[in-house]
């Protein structure tokens, strides 16, 4: 299988050049990081396939293309210091701890929470911190962040992480008034109270449940009733 494996991801690392990935930093990263150990046993043979694949609370591992695409959306430099909203398996941190400073990553459910801890722990990755918490509320303890990345698709953008943004940082979130499909934008805040919004393009995410997103979906998967009162791209 380890062959295989070497075939599969020298194939993918390949197609994600292809596909217009084009920062050096990024490509390393995601040829540095072994996304076979973040996923289960028996999913391993599909690690470097181009598709998301389940993990457990119902969430996925992203399609590593767009884990690819949201890394070099954020315009990150080796001294930055990222949080990251949906840790889930811990894949995503693994590979901003390769090309940041410091990575902070939140997730709520606290399964995940504790064996992502777990597994980059073991891996080395030791300037990933962990929290089990409400990701739409940020971690407003270690902000501000130069960037943010948010691997769940919520209705509007979150204000808490807006205020937890450096002057020039940037947020790279799912938006969309539909649990189903999002657009991916990005957000560069530009001075105190302005912004400027980017659209990358249509994605589909799991939904961001919290203060600030989703707040009824688990309940009603069709629901759009949860949304929170904030406003898109407020401060």
């Amino acid at each position: 299988m380890k062959n295989d494996l070497r075939d599969n991801k020298k194939a993918f690392m390949g197609l994600l050049v292809k596909r217009g990935i084009q920062d050096k930093l990024v490509l390393d990263a995601m040829e540095a990081v072994p996304r076979e150990v973040f996923v289960g046993l028996d999913l391993a043979e599909f690690a470097y396939d181009d598709s998301p694949l389940p993990i457990d609370e119902g969430q996925t591992i992203s399609q590593p293309y767009i884990v690819a695409l949201m890394t070099e959306a954020m315009q990150l430099k080796p001294g930055d210091k990222v949080l990251e909203i949906g840790s889930g398996s811990g894949y995503a941190a693994a590979i901003l701890s390769r090309i940041v400073k410091q990575v902070y990553t939140v997730e709520r459910h606290r399964g995940l929470a504790n064996l992502a801890r777990e597994r980059l722990s073991k891996l080395g990755y030791d300037n990933v911190s962990v929290l089990c918490g409400d990701g739409t509320l940020g971690w407003a303890e270690h902000a501000p962040f130069d960037a943010i990345v948010v691997t769940a698709g919520g209705p509007v953008v979150p204000r808490s992480l807006t205020r937890q943004l450096v002057i020039g940082g940037r947020l790279v979130i799912p938006v969309g008034p539909s649990v189903h499909e999002q657009k991916l934008l990005r957000i560069t805040r530009t001075s105190e109270e302005e912004m400027e919004t980017a659209e990358l393009g249509g994605v589909r995410f799991v939904p961001l449940i919290g203060e600030e997103g989703w707040r009824d979906v688990e309940k009603n998967p069709e629901a759009g009733s949860g949304m929170p009162e904030t406003f898109p791209f407020g401060l």
